[in-house]
């Protein structure tokens, strides 16, 4: 029966959801992110529709892997997007 383990630690290259999983999102946090009062990290952000490609039809979405807000108690709110490539 084979055994499936941590592809980090067998050498193999991590897909986009094991990186976010055991880097990115560690990081965010270690850096106050969703943690800090007034930060927010949101996930699949829809930043566009897609482009119109006519006859009623659009193009793929733009999304941002993450968008980090930070809102200041009583002010305004600060954005910052990512994308994984």
């Amino acid at each position: 029966m084979p055994r499936w383990g941590n592809h980090a630690t067998e050498g193999l290259p991590m897909n986009e959801a094991e990186t976010r999983a055991e880097h990115i999102d560690p990081a965010l946090k270690a850096a106050g992110w969703g943690v800090v009062e007034g930060s927010r990290i949101r996930r699949e952000y829809l930043i566009a529709p897609g482009r119109i490609e006519g006859h009623g039809r659009r193009g793929k979405p733009l999304c941002a892997d993450y968008v980090l807000e930070y809102r200041r108690v009583g002010g305004h709110s600060r954005n910052a997007s990512m994308a994984l490539r």
